[in-house]
C-alpha cells in the first residue's frame, strides 16, 4: 500500500522539546512566562518591527488589530475574495462590512481594480472616503500576502496615503517573505502597513499548534493590544477592567514551541524554494500544468504551492485530479470558496471580480510540507504527469 503524502505538517528539527519542557518544569504553562515575552521579541526582531504582541490565534491577532486602527461599526473594509474567511469575518466582528476585490496573477488582491474602486466608486472629501453606492466610509484595507507571495504594497501604500485608509496586513501565510525591488525592498511582509498579523497554526511554515503575532513600530498601540488582549485588566489584584477585553494571549507552551521554530524559520523557507524549483523543473514541459511563481518585486516563502490546471490541455479537471491524487494517498487542497459567494457574505458589495473565478476553477495546491523528502516529491510529480 502506498505511503500517505499529507498537504502541509509540520516538522520539529530544533529545540522544541527542550523548550516545552522548560515552561512545564517551571510550571509557566498558561498566558504568564518567559517564553511568551522572549517570543515576542524574537518575532519582532526577525521582522523588523519595534514591537509585537502574542496571540492566541492569527483571527484574534486580525480582530485586535483592526479595533486598534479605528474600525467602527458600519465602515467599509477593502478585502480580496480569494483568501481564507477568516480576515472577512474579522472585519465583521468589529460591526464593518467588507467591500470585496478580485485577485491578481499571483492570487493577490488586484491592485488596479483597487485603485479603480477608490477613483471612480467613492469621494473623497474633507478627508473622508465615501462610497457612492452605500453611503458608508470607507475606513481600512486588508491586503493578504496568499500562500507567501507578497502582495504589492508598492502600489497599495501609495493608494492608502492618497486617501486616508488604515493598511492591516494579513501576512498569516508569509511570514519571512521579503521585498527585493521598489520602495520597500528589503522589507518583510507584515511590517509595511499599520499593523501586521502572523499565524502559527498547525500547517503554517512555523507553528505554535495554533497562535498568532501582531507587529507593529507603534509603542503605544502594542501596549494597548496587549492590553486588549488580556481582558483589558487595570488591577490584577481587584480584577478592575476599564474596556471590553478578550481572552486572546498565547500561552507560553505555545511561545515555547514558537520559538524553537523560529530559529529554524530561515532553513526551513530555503527549503520551499528548493522544493518548488524541483517541483518547477521536474513538470516543465507537462501540457496543461503550471505553478504559480513568485512576484519578481519579493522573494516569497513558499509556504504553499499552487498548481494551475488547464483542463482543455491536460485532459482533467482540477477536482477530477484531487480525487485520482486522493486514491493513491496524496493529499491535495483546492482553493478557498470564493468569499464573496459564501452565505454570510453575499449580500456585502465586490467590485468587478473577473479574474478570481476561473483561477478558482484551475488551483490546486499540491504536497509542500518542509519534510518532504525527494522521494515523496518525485511521487507526486509521476502521478501529475502521468
Amino acid at each position: 500500500m502506498e505511503s500517505f503524502i499529507p498537504l502541509s505538517v509540520p516538522s520539529f528539527q530544533g529545540n522544541e522539546k527542550k523548550y516545552v519542557e522548560e515552561a512545564v518544569d517551571t510550571e509557566w504553562v498558561s498566558t504568564g512566562g518567559a517564553f511568551v515575552t522572549r517570543f515576542e521579541k524574537t518575532t519582532a526582531e526577525y521582522n523588523g518591527a519595534n514591537f509585537a504582541v502574542a496571540c492566541s490565534s492569527g483571527t484574534a491577532a486580525l480582530h485586535v488589530a483592526l479595533l486598534e486602527a479605528g474600525v467602527e461599526a458600519g465602515d467599509e473594509v477593502i478585502v480580496p475574495t480569494v483568501t481564507f474567511i477568516s480576515p472577512v469575518n474579522t472585519i465583521r466582528y468589529v460591526g464593518a462590512v467588507p467591500v470585496f476585490m478580485d485577485c491578481d496573477e499571483y492570487l493577490n488582491m488586484d491592485m488596479e481594480k483597487v485603485e479603480q474602486f477608490l477613483t471612480g466608486e467613492c469621494d473623497f472629501k474633507g478627508g473622508t472616503l465615501i462610497d457612492r453606492r452605500s453611503k458608508k466610509k470607507v475606513s481600512a484595507v486588508v491586503p493578504v500576502h496568499v500562500f507567501g507571495h507578497p502582495a504589492d504594497m508598492d502600489r497599495l501604500m501609495e493608494l492608502s496615503e492618497r486617501y486616508g485608509l488604515v493598511v492591516i496586513e494579513d501576512a498569516t501565510e508569509s511570514l519571512g517573505s521579503v521585498y527585493v525591488k521598489g520602495r520597500y525592498e528589503g522589507r518583510k511582509t507584515g511590517t509595511i502597513g499599520r499593523f501586521g498579523c502572523y499565524s502559527f497554526n498547525g500547517n503554517k511554515i512555523i507553528t505554535t499548534g495554533g497562535g498568532g503575532m501582531i507587529v507593529t513600530k507603534d509603542e503605544k498601540a502594542a501596549s494597548h493590544m496587549k492590553y486588549l488582549t488580556t481582558q483589558a485588566k487595570d488591577d490584577e489584584v481587584y480584577f478592575v477592567h476599564d474596556e471590553v477585553g478578550f481572552n486572546y494571549r498565547m500561552t507560553n507552551l505555545q511561545a515555547a514551541l514558537g520559538l524553537a521554530q523560529l530559529e529554524l524559520l530561515d532553513r526551513y523557507i530555503e527549503i520551499k524554494r528548493s522544493n518548488f524549483r524541483l517541483y518547477r523543473e521536474a513538470l516543465d514541459g507537462c501540457r496543461g500544468l503550471s505553478l504559480i511563481d513568485e512576484p519578481e518585486y519579493a522573494r516569497s516563502n513558499f509556504w504553499f504551492y499552487s498548481l494551475l490546471v488547464d483542463r482543455e490541455r491536460y485532459g482533467v479537471s482540477r477536482d477530477d485530479l484531487l480525487k485520482k491524487l486522493a486514491t493513491h494517498g496524496v493529499q491535495a487542497r483546492p482553493l478557498w470558496k470564493l468569499n464573496h459567494l459564501q452565505k454570510p457574505y453575499t449580500g456585502c458589495l465586490s467590485f468587478r471580480i473577473e479574474r478570481a473565478p476561473a483561477l478558482y476553477e484551475r488551483v490546486l495546491s499540491i504536497p509542500c510540507s518542509v519534510g518532504l523528502g525527494e522521494e515523496e516529491l518525485r511521487r507526486v510529480v509521476s502521478l501529475l504527469r502521468k
